[in-house]
């Protein structure tokens, strides 16, 4: 039974990557805020700097940082590492890192490839692998993935963003079946357009590409950051115990069913 007395994440450990900025520090507000030890993960250390300031002055040493390349098994090793000494082990872990080169597929170069791919797929295989036997252990855990609405409907220009994507999709369903009766649950959160830096830049950088995208929205808008976070925190949370291998979309209606 929810103890609804005391905060949803009250003495959990929550690792979040890709949290310097945006849906990231969002989610990885939105877990302090209910209590949790959050240890937030970027390839930015400046930017991560930035938020372990303005978090701690109001959720004190509850947060901590560490700052890597999770696309590689020492970046995300080293987080493993840092997690365990600042609090002990994870019950949830959110693969938020990602960014893809959002592009014709035949303007890809080898780099923004391999970029594309590393940055969403690599970063989620490697922290997944990493932080994963020690929930086992435990008999309980929560992994958060964060998708992509253009895996399901086959947006312009994201095809190689959506091969990364798509993968995570996969991981996911694989996972969530391998450890169905060991306590721990997958699932992956799918957003469409999402307020912020990124998506402001993108409307007054290349307007009408923008607007081709938010064309396939019946909301006719792009989702708020807390919007996504509140899916992330229940799908995290013990209510969630018996949602495993589904990807849930947060798209205003851009796919259905």
């Amino acid at each position: 039974m929810t103890d609804f007395q005391h905060p949803r994440f009250e003495d959990q450990v929550v690792v979040v990557t890709g949290a310097a900025r945006g849906i990231g520090l969002e989610i990885a507000e939105g877990f302090a805020r209910e209590g949790a030890r959050v240890m937030l993960a970027d390839a930015d250390a400046a930017q991560l700097d930035l938020a372990l300031n303005d978090l701690r002055e109001r959720y004190g040493e509850r947060i901590a940082t560490c700052a890597g390349d999770l696309s590689k098994e020492a970046g995300a090793n080293a987080l493993l590492e840092q997690t365990r000494q600042a609090f002990g082990a994870a019950q949830v872990l959110v693969n938020n890192a990602g960014g893809g080169v959002i592009l014709p597929f035949l303007s890809h170069t080898p780099d923004t490839l391999r970029a594309t791919i590393d940055r969403n797929l690599w970063t989620t295989l490697w922290c997944t692998r990493l932080f994963l036997p020690a929930m086992l252990e435990a008999r309980y855990g929560r992994v958060v993935n964060l998708g992509a609405d253009s895996v399901r409907n086959g947006l312009a220009d994201h095809a190689a963003y959506n091969a990364a994507k798509g993968g995570v999709h996969a991981l996911t369903t694989g996972l969530a079946r391998e450890f169905a009766t060991q306590g721990v649950t997958v699932n992956t959160v799918a957003p469409c357009a999402v307020n912020g830096e990124p998506m402001r830049a993108f409307l007054r950088d290349k307007p009408d590409l923008a607007q081709r995208f938010l064309s396939v929205i019946p909301m006719q808008r792009v989702a708020e950051p807390e919007e996504v976070t509140s899916m992330v925190l229940y799908l995290a949370s013990r209510e969630a115990s018996f949602v495993t291998g589904q990807v849930i979309s947060v798209n205003g209606g851009s796919t259905m069913l």
